[in-house]
């Protein structure tokens, strides 16, 4: 039988050390088992609910009808666990792992434990659900955020990048990008990412539900959400530093966007939805 995955990247496939990022589709009644091996993982429904069962514990996730209409509840699976996912009603779900050393503990993330934050100004602002940044949710070397982007904005703005170790500076992290949009088949957006040195990762990618583009290297952003179409992304990141943190260089050439921020105010379409779990707009 063919696994229900509509994306499936993993170290191999995408080229790098450590990121994997899998979408699972499942139908009513259905359940997947897999392997956790040498990646620890978080399961994060993006609609629908589920049971997790790994490392003999259980975790009813509630989840949430979609990523534009609330924080949802998580659960951790460690390195080396097995894992099985059952979702009586079906849904989608995505699997965000990373390659690593230590096994940590099993461990349900609450929704109302997710730190939401308002980021940027006037057309700059987007919304961050940071349920598994570092220090906020430990995990080895796994990093991940959903930003949420209302139509017409840009997010992912000034362009920054993290493809270089400079202490206290910029943190190496691979990257991950995997998108929703608003509005259904007609909704789309735009990501772009110009290049850190000569022969890096160059992309201006139109992009709708469902797609993901990858980021080993390279200046990201903007990512652009079209008028009348809010964007949704989860960031999934890993990468070879002895400390799990995320230090961003800004683009030399658009940092100083930062210091317009100052006196405009937060997108009043922000938050999307309450920050505790409960369904929103």
């Amino acid at each position: 039988m063919n696994v229900p995955y509509t994306v499936d990247i993993t170290p191999r496939t995408a080229g790098w050390a450590y990121t994997s990022l899998r979408i699972l589709t499942l139908p009513p009644g259905r359940a997947h088992a897999f392997d956790a091996r040498d990646s620890e993982w978080i399961v994060l429904p993006l609609s629908g609910s589920c049971t997790v069962e790994t490392d003999g514990q259980t975790f009813e996730l509630r989840g949430r009808d979609s990523v534009f209409t609330a924080v949802t509840d998580f659960a951790y699976v460690p390195r080396d666990a097995h894992a099985t996912l059952t979702a009586p009603a079906g849904g989608r779900f995505a699997l965000a792992g990373a390659r690593c050393e230590r096994v940590l503990p099993a461990r349900y993330g609450p929704a109302r434990g997710v730190p939401v934050e308002l980021r940027g100004r006037g057309t700059c602002s987007r919304q961050v659900n940071n349920f598994a940044a570092a220090g906020v949710f430990a995990c080895d070397r796994l990093i991940a955020v959903e930003v949420l982007t209302p139509g017409g904005n840009w997010s992912s703005y000034p362009p920054h990048k993290h493809d270089e170790h400079h202490p206290g500076e910029e943190s190496e992290l691979e990257e991950i990008y995997y998108f929703e949009i608003a509005g259904g088949e007609a909704g789309f957006g735009y990501q772009r990412v110009t290049p850190s040195h000569p022969a890096g990762t160059d992309v201006l990618a139109e992009v709708r539900t469902g797609d993901a583009v990858l980021i080993p290297d390279g200046w990201h952003g903007p990512s652009i959400a079209a008028p009348g179409h809010d964007m949704y992304y989860l960031n999934v990141m890993a990468g070879p530093g002895a400390e799990r943190e995320w230090l961003i260089r800004d683009h030399p050439d658009h940092a100083w966007i930062r210091g317009t921020w100052p006196g405009q105010p937060v997108d009043p379409r922000l938050p999307l939805y309450p920050p505790d779990g409960e369904e929103g707009r």
